[in-house]
């Protein structure tokens, strides 16, 4: 019997909690401009803050699986709302140093990523316990991050002109309490939710060759390769966009948070309509020209454009045109995952993969600080958006990229996959053996978030 119950509850968990993240990846490099003046050190906090995720992102498979999806979603929001809620608060009491606000960022940073990872992973699940198709869910799913993400940046850059940067992490820290609470009772009873039996007791050796299993799977196809590389970078520049370039170039010339919130919800507004237009209609089109076009419009033009512009027009018209590009890559990436990967193998498959993608944001966010420190927010721009469009080229120039348009169904249980070597001439394959455990998305070109 179908019920829309658990993937509301789930929506509505991200609603929330990532319309909180948005007043803290603005209030935070706010918050650190306003009482250091330095763009280093607001490189080195959004530094300290991913580190963890990568860590968190490579091991953290197949541990969701055995504690269960729904205890580590709600675990996740209650140490983040409590870390983040630290920040203001001793703040206040004049006991908050800056390697304190460092720690508490990691913190954050490392348990955040397995909740995300263990809501995502249950889409699949979701969707058919809804009766939907998992490519509606999957555009479903992007469209509710981008508009809590407009949403959130909209109220942050309102807020912190009104209240401050402190009251905007506190408002932050309550909507991770209601975000636990939705998962808590609104996913009771999904078993995918659940712990999920492992293949024996847990050792570092089989933790080892699980996480194997999923570097052996990616390593084998060029395809997901391929992706994992790319989003690797864009996500580097992506995070120090967001953490770094953005808040000083708005600090500088754009007059304050203000049109920082507002062009971060332009973004996040359009970005929303995106998924929606791909929702209905992107089936239809070839998945690789969609794709390609999409990065192109969404990553180089808006630091292009901050960099020669010091008024809000231009770069708010340039935000809204790559927030449509932007919001048609996850429900790409996100269908392609599921395709690509054997239902057994997805968590260790994704958690190396979100890892790769993750792999270059604490460096994105700590060598936006140091340009901007080195040589002026111009030429920090001008070099982050050159280097941002040769990596999104890559679609056009390597082969393997065409195995996008060669639409498979879901990877089953068991049996072949869509990558198997003699369904698909540019995907490898991958050996060794299979366990029971299920999918997590690779991070993709968000807000990044």
């Amino acid at each position: 019997m179908s019920s829309r119950r658990p993937l509301t509850a789930v929506l509505a968990a991200n609603t929330v909690s990532v319309a909180g993240s948005s007043l803290t990846l603005i209030g935070v490099p706010w918050f650190v401009l306003q009482t250091t003046g330095s763009a280093g050190r607001a490189g080195i906090v959004a530094f300290c803050a991913t580190v963890p995720v990568v860590v968190a992102a490579l091991v953290g498979g197949p541990v969701i699986d055995r504690i269960g999806r729904r205890r580590v979603s709600v675990a996740s929001d209650a140490v983040c709302g409590l870390a983040v809620g630290a920040i203001p608060l001793l703040h206040a009491t004049g006991l908050l140093e800056f390697w304190l606000l460092c720690a508490l960022m990691a913190v954050s940073g490392l348990v955040h990523t397995p909740g995300l990872t263990a809501r995502s992973v249950l889409l699949p699940n979701l969707a058919e316990h809804a009766g939907t198709s998992l490519p509606r869910a999957a555009s479903l799913y992007d469209a509710v991050y981008r508009g809590a993400r407009m949403i959130g940046a909209a109220l942050a850059g309102v807020l912190i002109v009104v209240l401050g940067a402190e009251t905007v992490l506190l408002l932050d820290a309550a909507t991770f309490a209601v975000s636990a609470a939705l998962v808590q009772f609104g996913v009771r009873g999904v078993p995918a939710a659940e712990p999920q039996p492992g293949n024996g007791r847990i050792s570092l050796a089989g933790y080892r060759a699980e996480l194997r299993e999923g570097w052996v799977f990616l390593t084998g196809n060029r395809l997901l390769l391929g992706i994992t590389c790319m989003v690797m970078l864009t996500n580097g520049m992506d995070q120090g966009w967001g953490s770094v370039l953005l808040p000083v170039h708005g600090r500088q010339d754009l007059g304050g948070a203000a049109a920082v919130g507002l062009l971060v919800a332009l973004f996040g507004g359009c970005a929303l309509l995106g998924a929606l237009l791909y929702g209905a209609w992107g089936e239809r089109l070839p998945r690789r020209a969609v794709f390609t076009a999409a990065f192109l419009l969404s990553g180089a033009p808006r630091y292009v454009f901050a960099g020669l512009t010091d008024t809000t027009l231009p770069l708010a018209v340039t935000m809204a045109l790559a927030g449509l590009g932007a919001g048609m890559l996850n429900p790409i990436l996100t269908t392609l995952i599921f395709e690509l990967v054997p239902e057994e193998l997805r968590s260790r498959v994704s958690g190396v993969t979100m890892a790769g993608c993750e792999l270059f944001m604490p460096l994105g966010g700590l060598a936006a600080g140091l340009l901007v420190e080195g040589f002026g927010i111009t030429r920090a721009l001008l070099l982050f958006g050159g280097v941002y469009l040769l990596t999104t080229l890559a679609p056009v120039l390597f082969p393997a990229w065409r195995a996008m348009d060669r639409r498979a169904p879901v990877a089953a249980a068991t049996g072949g996959t869509a990558t198997d070597a003699s369904a698909d001439p540019d995907a490898g394959s991958a050996d060794g053996p299979i366990s029971r455990t299920e999918p997590a998305p690779p991070g993709s070109a968000r807000a990044g978030r």
